[in-house]
């Protein structure tokens, strides 16, 4: 999958993962491969990554919006 985490400022990860936890407005949830699509707001918390490489990368965030279609996610952030 693509993701991008994009804020006002600056872009802060872009590239192919294996999944992502989000921290949603009605509570945390992650997104695999094949993930049917989704748009969906975000509360502050902490984004999680899996890389391709078997690593993580977190990202404390103060809410946002996140959409999913056809493995290309978009989190647009504050």
């Amino acid at each position: 999958m693509l993701v991008d985490i994009i804020t006002p400022d600056k872009e802060l990860f872009s590239g192919d993962i294996l999944s992502i936890e989000l921290p949603g407005s009605d509570g945390s949830f992650e997104i695999l491969n094949n993930h049917a699509p989704i748009i969906a707001t975000l509360s502050g918390g902490k984004i999680t990554i899996a890389l391709e490489n078997g690593k993580k990368e977190s990202f404390e965030v103060n809410g946002g919006v996140v959409e999913t279609q056809n493995n290309k996610i978009i989190v647009l952030v504050d």
